[in-house]
């Protein structure tokens, strides 16, 4: 599990920090974010991308649900992650807005992500 958090929980922010916990989804393969994708936590978002590309297979999961920002760079590095994938594609589950809104800008027709609500 990846954590970029500063709070005592470990969700919260402390003195204005961005959070982002990241871990292995159950069941399937993938991995869970929670917290904001920003500037703040590029590189834990990043490592945690470069872990799923290692361990993809035919398919692999993105969930994004609780998740409240993402912004331009965490959508590209989740772009670039996908087209350097040997093959197949990820899905990205429940992401906020501005995620599908950014590949449709700046990714048009990119069959390795699929974009679930």
């Amino acid at each position: 599990m990846v954590d970029a958090s500063h709070g005592v929980d470990g969700f919260g922010p402390a003195h204005g920090g961005a959070v982002l916990e990241v871990g292995p989804l159950s069941g399937r393969p993938g991995i869970r974010a929670r917290g904001e994708i920003s500037e703040v936590t590029r590189s834990p978002w990043e490592e945690a991308l470069a872990g799923l590309a290692r361990q993809h297979a035919e398919v692999s999961y993105v969930e994004l649900s609780e998740v409240g920002f993402v912004d331009v760079a965490g959508v590209a590095a989740l772009a670039v992650t996908a087209l350097g994938l040997p093959g197949g594609r990820v899905v990205v589950e429940h992401p906020p807005p501005q995620v599908p809104r950014v590949l449709g800008l700046f990714w048009p027709g990119l069959g390795r992500i699929e974009v679930a609500p």
